[in-house]
């Protein structure tokens, strides 16, 4: 049975998608943002007051973290590797942000262009904790589209 549209938007689980590769363990994702910049036109009106007008700008760039528990999976180890080593070629990758429903099915993509990791956090390790490890990589990526 599918949801009404007013639960629709509530975000079950999230996805992350670069190269065909789907990882779907991401707990949290922050930081994800469409922005630009803003253009202060200083004018006079015809009738001689001073106006400021704003105009859009250039798109800015964003950066998004996405968190996952600690698995076996080396994907982001082996993605950061190559932005470090200077394989830029590599390392840049068009991909997708996605956010399933509770049926598992996609409800929004947000596609990230020129992305290449930024950095990896992993969790503090203490002895006797009964936390989850966690990962977290920051992406960094010149424009996004939304689908």
């Amino acid at each position: 049975m599918p949801l009404p549209d007013l639960d629709s938007s509530v975000g079950h689980s999230f996805g992350l998608e670069f190269d065909s590769v789907i990882i779907r363990q991401i707990t949290e994702v922050s930081g994800l943002k469409m922005e630009q910049d803003v253009i202060e036109l200083k004018q006079n009106t015809a009738d001689g007051k001073y106006a400021v007008k704003k105009l859009p700008g250039r798109p800015k760039a964003g950066e998004v973290t996405v968190s996952r528990g600690l698995t076996e999976d080396s994907s982001f180890e082996r993605w950061i590797k190559d932005s470090r080593f200077g394989r830029m070629s590599d390392a840049r990758r068009n991909g997708a942000i996605i956010v399933y429903d509770y049926e598992g099915l996609p409800i929004k993509r947000y596609k990230l262009i020129n992305a290449w990791p930024k950095s990896l956090e992993i969790g503090a390790l203490k002895a006797g904790d009964t936390s989850v490890l966690t990962e977290k990589l920051v992406i960094t990526y010149e424009s996004m589209e939304v689908d």
